[in-house]
């Protein structure tokens, strides 16, 4: 996967989980933008799932990794966005799986249900998984909108 600075980003439910992705991202020698929360106080994975989708969006980092309890919010979030092909992943087998089918460009977890070690080896997937394209992009073509509206 061509990486450059990847954008991060959670709510409160998954801001410890967040900081481990930056350790593990500063481990990686991988630059990030965090945009946010920045801190474990009450707040709205809405607000910071449009914010990293804006900035996969403009090109100020590609991919993104979002985080929020269940993973579930923040992805369908993200996914309100065109452009966004965001997957849910609890298993280092799915991360493997929406590189290769889906192109996925940001990797959602969910911080209440899995440790350090899982997140871990499901992003170690995610980024050495490349796409496979071929019949998977005709598929992804026909996700947008658009494609079926006009």
């Amino acid at each position: 996967m061509d990486t450059k600075i990847i954008g991060i980003a959670s709510d409160h439910a998954g801001y410890a989980l967040k900081q481990f992705v930056k350790t593990y991202l500063e481990e990686k020698g991988i630059a990030y933008k965090d945009y946010g929360t920045l801190t474990e106080d009450s707040c709205d994975y809405s607000d910071f799932g449009h914010a990293l989708a804006q900035g996969i969006e403009k090109g100020e980092v590609y991919p993104g990794i979002a985080i929020c309890g269940s993973g579930e919010g923040i992805a369908m979030t993200l996914n309100k966005h065109q452009s966004i092909r965001a997957g849910l992943c609890w298993i280092p087998e799915i991360a493997h799986l929406i590189r290769q089918h889906n192109d996925a460009n940001v990797l959602v977890m969910p911080g209440r249900f899995i440790d350090t070690d899982m997140a871990r080896h499901i992003m170690d997937e995610f980024f050495a998984t490349p796409f496979e394209g071929g019949r998977h992009q005709r598929r992804i073509d026909k996700m947008k909108v658009e494609t079926l509206c006009g």
